[in-house]
C-alpha cells in the first residue's frame, strides 16, 4: 500500500521588469490512517539547504484517502535568489508511524520553470482542488495536467449542479508552453452561476480508451460555504471572571466561523424591570466579534433576583424579521416558569430561508410538554407561511433518552441534529425507524441542549461538536456549546 504518493508538482518562473518570481505547488495523496496526521514536503533548492514545507488538507481522494496541498511563491532578491531547480521527497506521519515517498530512494527532481509534472504512473490529474465556491462566484476555473503519452486531442470537464441529473460538458484549452514539459496543462472555466455545489470529473480523449480522472471514484466537489449554528446557555452572569469569558465566547465564534448563534440565559441588570442594555450579555459578546452580527433579544422573567433573563439570536446574515412569544402557561415576569422563545427568519445565501428559534424551556415536571407543543405548533405555522428550514435551538432541559426527549421523538416531526451527525445509525433508529428499543441508544448521553430540525427541510447536518470545553477555549458556562454545520441536501 502506498501510504503517501506524489500526485503533481508545479514549478513556474515569471520574469518581469528585472525581477524573477518562482512558485512551487505540490499535491499529495495519503491513506487516511487516523485523524491526527502531518504531511510535509522535504525539499532543497540549488543552494543545497534542506527545508520542510507543511501541507494542508484539501479534501477526500477516493473512499479511503485524502488529498493534501503545499506550496509557496517567492520573488528573488540579490541576497536571496529563488530556489530554482529542486529535489524533494514526501513525508507522512500518523501516530507513531512515519512513511515516505522519495521516488524509490532517488528523490524527485523538478527543474526551474519546468511547469507541471505528474507523479509516477499518473496520466491525468486535476491541478486545482478548490472545494469552496465563494460568495457571488459564478465562474469556476479548472486546470488539468495531462501526460503527453496520452496523446490527448481534447480534454473535457463533465460536470453537474444537481447530483448528475443533468450533465454538462465544457472543453478545455491547452496552454502554450515553451521547452518540453513533463505534462501538458489544459484549462477550462465552468459557468456555475448561482449553483450551491458542483460535482465534476475530467476526460482526456485521443487515446483508446479515453483517460479519466474522477478523484479515485468519488468525483471532485466544490460548494458554497456551509451554514454553522452554535447553541450556548450563558448562565445568567453567574460565572467567575465573567468579562474574560465573554471575550472567550466572542473569540470562539470568530474562529469557528459561526453564522447563527442562539443564546439562552441572556442577562441584563433588572433595573426595576426596565432593563439595562449596556449590561446585556449578548450585546457585549456581539460587540467583541471581529464583525458584529445582526442581533435580536427578548426576555421572559426575573433571573437570580437581579437580572432580566431571556434569549438571543445573532446572525451573520441580515434578519428578515424576528418575534418573541411566551410558550408557557405563566407570563408572570417574576416567575421562572415563564418561558419565552425568540424566532428569527434568516435568509442564508444559496440555501434559502431558515426559521431559527432560540428556546429555554422548563424541566419535564415544570411544563416542558405543553411548552414544546406550543413551540412546535408555532414553528409549523411559520413553516407553512414562509417555507424554508426550521431549527429549534437551545436548552430544552430534558436529557437525551428521557421522557421529555421521548415526547419530541413521538411527535415524529423533529430530529436531533447532534445525534444525526455523530451517530447516524442511532438517529435513524430513534427518529425514522421507530425502533421500540430506541431508549437504549442514548446511553450516557446527558445533553439537554439541542438543535432539532423539522423533517423535510432543505438542509442536512454534516458535522456536530462541542465547544467551550476543557479541550478548546475552556469552560465559559455551566453548559458547553454545541456547534453544528449544515449544507444543502
Amino acid at each position: 500500500m502506498n501510504e503517501i504518493q506524489l500526485l503533481t508538482v508545479e514549478n513556474t518562473l515569471v520574469r518581469k521588469g528585472g525581477t524573477v518570481r518562482q512558485a512551487l505547488a505540490f499535491l499529495v495523496s495519503v491513506e487516511n490512517l487516523g485523524f491526527v496526521k502531518a504531511v510535509d514536503v522535504v525539499w532543497a533548492g540549488e543552494d543545497g539547504a534542506w527545508q520542510e514545507m507543511p501541507a494542508q488538507y484539501r479534501g477526500p481522494h477516493g473512499a479511503t484517502r485524502e488529498c493534501w496541498a503545499a506550496g509557496f511563491s517567492v520573488t528573488g532578491q540579490p541576497s536571496h535568489p529563488v530556489p530554482g531547480s529542486i529535489r524533494f521527497a514526501l513525508r507522512f506521519r500518523c501516530g507513531q508511524a512515519e512513511f515516505w515517498d522519495n521516488n524509490r530512494g532517488n528523490d524527485y527532481q523538478s527543474s526551474a520553470g519546468s511547469g507541471a509534472m505528474l507523479g509516477n504512473s499518473l496520466g491525468l490529474r486535476n491541478l486545482d482542488l478548490n472545494p469552496i465556491l465563494h460568495e457571488k462566484q459564478q465562474i469556476m476555473p479548472v486546470r488539468v495536467a495531462v501526460s503527453p503519452e496520452l496523446h490527448a486531442t481534447r480534454v473535457l470537464i463533465h460536470w453537474s449542479t444537481d447530483h448528475w441529473q443533468e450533465v454538462r460538458q465544457t472543453p478545455c484549452r491547452r496552454a502554450r508552453q515553451g521547452k518540453a514539459p513533463s505534462a501538458q496543462v489544459w484549462s477550462a472555466r465552468l459557468p456555475v452561476g448561482d449553483a450551491y455545489r458542483v460535482a465534476y470529473r475530467i476526460c482526456a480523449e485521443g487515446g483508446r480508451p479515453p483517460a479519466w480522472d474522477n478523484n479515485a471514484g468519488s468525483d471532485y466537489q466544490a460548494s458554497r460555504r456551509p451554514f454553522k449554528v452554535l447553541v450556548l446557555n450563558l448562565h445568567c452572569y453567574q460565572e467567575e471572571e465573567q468579562d474574560r469569558k465573554f471575550s472567550l465566547i466572542a473569540k470562539g465564534i470568530d474562529e469557528a466561523g459561526v453564522d447563527v448563534v442562539c443564546f439562552q440565559e441572556v442577562a441584563e441588570n433588572w433595573n426595576a424591570g426596565h432593563g439595562d442594555w449596556a449590561s446585556n450579555s449578548a450585546r457585549i459578546i456581539n460587540e467583541r466579534l471581529r464583525r458584529p452580527m445582526d442581533l435580536c433579544v427578548d426576555w421572559s422573567h426575573l433571573g437570580f433576583e437581579r437580572y432580566r433573563e431571556g434569549v438571543a439570536i445573532l446572525s451573520r446574515y441580515p434578519l428578515r424579521r424576528h418575534h418573541g412569544c411566551y410558550v408557557s402557561d405563566s407570563h408572570d415576569v417574576h416567575s421562572i416558569h415563564s418561558r419565552k422563545v425568540l424566532m428569527a427568519q434568516v435568509p442564508v445565501p444559496y440555501m434559502g430561508l431558515v426559521n431559527v428559534f432560540s428556546a429555554h424551556l422548563s424541566w419535564m415536571e415544570d411544563g416542558f410538554q405543553a411548552q414544546f407543543r406550543r413551540l412546535a405548533e408555532w414553528a409549523a405555522e411559520e413553516a407553512a407561511a414562509s417555507g424554508g428550514t426550521t431549527l429549534l435551538c437551545g436548552d430544552f432541559n430534558v436529557p437525551a433518552g428521557s421522557d421529555g426527549y421521548r415526547y419530541v421523538v413521538d411527535g415524529r416531526h423533529y430530529e436531533d441534529q447532534f445525534l444525526a451527525a455523530n451517530a447516524p445509525e442511532v438517529s435513524a433508529g430513534i427518529f425514522r425507524v421507530d425502533d421500540p428499543h430506541w431508549r437504549d441508544y442514548p446511553g450516557e448521553d446527558s445533553r439537554i441542549d439541542y438543535i432539532f430540525m423539522r423533517k423535510g427541510g432543505a438542509l442536512r447536518v454534516t458535522s456536530a461538536r462541542t465547544l467551550f470545553t476543557e479541550h478548546d477555549y475552556g469552560r465559559v458556562s455551566d453548559h458547553c456549546g454545541y456547534l453544528m454545520t449544515f449544507e444543502l441536501r
